[in-house]
């Protein structure tokens, strides 16, 4: 329970300080710190100096509000829109609402101090707009929702289910109240440049005016999704923090919190991998929150009825899935006219593959012509309860799950049930031949697994050295395992890459397969010598696979990699 609480603690403190909190620093700042800061105005006929009380628990009082808010809305918002029948996007528009209330408030002291006074608990015979600062977080927990990233997206949908355990709740208090303690700072720091900068002191009634016309003008942005422009133009700055945090062991298990079972996706379990024969399992889960689409405007499963779809979860640069990809393109090809869907889930699993321009670019490549929905958040994977790169759903004309298929290979199953469903949608429909493409799926067990290079993933370091995030000296072992690498030189190790230092550094890799992958980005050289035969590959630009090594059948093998300056190498991967 310790280790729950503080993977939420700390998840939530990545949050509080990352571009998301944006939108709602102006409030914290100038309501949550302003307000509560003493400040001076002229007595009576203008010669001596009256000190004007303040609520110096206000920024308190808002952040507890806020970690309240937060945690209620995550935790039973979407099961209480449920039962109420309402849209889930309810939440969306009614932080809409509250930050214009909230700019009203701050331009109109007086509809500020009417929003406030039927929850000052406190009895006053005066109320005051400044001690209402637990309502002012209640609003701002319920704006601050959408901020959360993958931590608290699988918790909403754990809290969908409407069985909270002790887990959920403790992980959820742990990160909103991580995700508070930055914005806390943040007021106090607000209401300190109050007291000690004299513009501020002075001008308090121009600055609240100026709060309201951009919490307004926020409001409004929202509408049109301006925010997420502005923080795809802002550098994220948390980017290897997050990904420290979320793809850690310790989280992976934390996000699972007993399989994130809910109303949609209960029945999925009712199918097995890979089965030869259709099984039934549930209506198939919506696809939710969805950044993007490529190929396509936003679809809905529900809008499909009548057409047999396949959801198909992918990365761009697993190589398990740059072989399922063919299969599934000529499948889309083959059945469309006959009334088959295909919708490409992208579920990134590096920082990189959540950038749009990339994954069109990989959808082009591969030849992907139908909608690619950009699960960035990893919403719709969470609510698949998916936890594979690639992973087929099938679902029939009635939107029900028939099939699902895990990883890669037997493709001829699935071809053949999706023309079986075909059939079953529109008897008597004329199908072309099946397209029998050559299955190239190597026997997992035959070769080395995917090996990550960066700190936090990586898997097969045979050196000795302590191999975590930083600069450091390395050297090859005197004797390095089967399946394993170790490095020489000085290198730069991030959560997701590494990096030389210096000119150039080099990889030494022991591996089994017939076809090596390299995952890499940046611009330079990556030199390979494989039996006394050497290859420089040329990297220029954005992650992506290069072939190292191909051959006709399986076998085992040592090269050296020789990595330049400026490149960042990210993986190797084994066909």
């Amino acid at each position: 329970m310790l280790t729950l609480a503080l993977i939420g603690l700390i998840g939530g403190l990545v949050t509080g300080i990352s571009p998301c909190i944006l939108p709602v620093l102006p409030v914290i700042f100038f309501s949550g710190g302003t307000q509560s800061a003493r400040t001076t105005e002229p007595a009576a006929g203008g010669v001596a100096v009256a000190t004007k009380p303040a609520s110096r628990a206000r920024p308190y009082l808002v952040i507890a509000g806020l970690v309240v808010s937060f945690s209620l809305v995550t935790l039973f918002g979407s099961l209480l829109l449920s039962i109420l029948g309402l849209p889930q996007d309810v939440l969306r528009w009614a932080g809409i609402v509250v930050l214009v209330l909230i700019g009203i408030g701050l331009i109109v002291p007086r509809f500020e101090q009417l929003l406030e006074k039927p929850f000052t608990w406190i009895p006053q015979r005066n109320p005051d707009a400044s001690r209402g600062g637990f309502t002012l977080g209640l609003a701002l927990g319920a704006v601050y929702v959408p901020c959360a990233g993958p931590v608290l997206a699988a918790i909403t949908v754990a809290g969908s289910t409407g069985r909270i355990g002790v887990e959920t709740v403790v992980l959820t208090l742990t990160f909103a109240l991580g995700a508070a303690i930055p914005l806390l700072v943040f007021a106090l720091a607000g209401r300190r440049v109050s007291e000690r900068v004299q513009a501020f002191r002075k001008r308090q009634r121009g600055i609240r005016i100026t709060a309201g016309v951009v919490m307004i003008a926020l409001a409004i942005g929202l509408v049109f999704n301006l925010p997420q422009l502005l923080q795809r133009a802002i550098p994220d700055y948390t980017a290897s923090l997050q990904d420290k945090v979320n793809n850690s062991e310790q989280v992976k298990r934390a996000l699972n919190l007993g399989g994130l079972v809910n109303d949609q996706n209960k029945d999925l379990d009712k199918c097995s991998d890979g089965a030869p024969e259709l099984e039934s399992c549930g209506t198939a889960p919506d696809l939710t929150d969805i950044q993007q689409w490529v190929n396509s405007q936003p679809l809905e499963l529900k809008a499909l009825q009548g057409k047999v779809v396949m959801v198909d979860f992918w990365a761009y640069s697993c190589i398990n899935c740059q072989r399922s990809i063919p299969h599934v393109v000529a499948w889309d090809k083959a059945y469309r006219d006959a009334g088959f869907q295909v919708i490409g889930v992208h579920s990134p699993e590096y920082a990189f593959e959540k950038e749009p321009a990339n994954v069109e670019a990989a959808a082009k490549n591969f030849g992907i012509t139908y909608p690619v929905a950009l699960d960035n958040n990893l919403g719709t994977w969470t609510n698949y309860r998916n936890r594979y790169w690639p992973a087929h759903y099938l679902i029939d004309a009635s939107g029900t799950v028939r099939h699902i298929k895990f990883g890669e290979g037997d493709y001829q199953v699935t071809e053949k049930l999706i023309r079986q469903l075909l059939n079953d949608a529109k008897p008597g429909v004329q199908l072309p031949a099946a397209t029998e493409l050559q299955d190239d799926t190597p026997v997992v067990a035959d070769i080395t697994r995917e090996t990550y290079l960066g700190s936090t993933k990586r898997v097969n370091f045979a050196g000795t050295e302590e191999y975590t995030s930083g600069e450091k000296s390395f050297q090859f072992p005197a004797k390095q395992d089967p399946d394993s690498f170790a490095l020489a030189g000085d290198w730069k190790l991030d959560t997701q890459s590494i990096t030389p230092i210096g000119a150039s550094g080099q990889i030494k890799l022991n591996y089994r397969a017939k076809e090596v992958r390299m995952v890499l980005s940046g611009k330079g050289t990556v030199t390979i010598q494989d039996y006394g035969k050497t290859t420089t590959i040329q990297v220029d630009g954005t992650p992506n696979s290069y072939q190292l090594i191909s051959t006709p059948t399986i076998q085992g093998g040592s090269l050296t990699a020789t990595v330049s300056a400026g490149v960042q190498a990210f993986s190797f991967t084994f066909g």
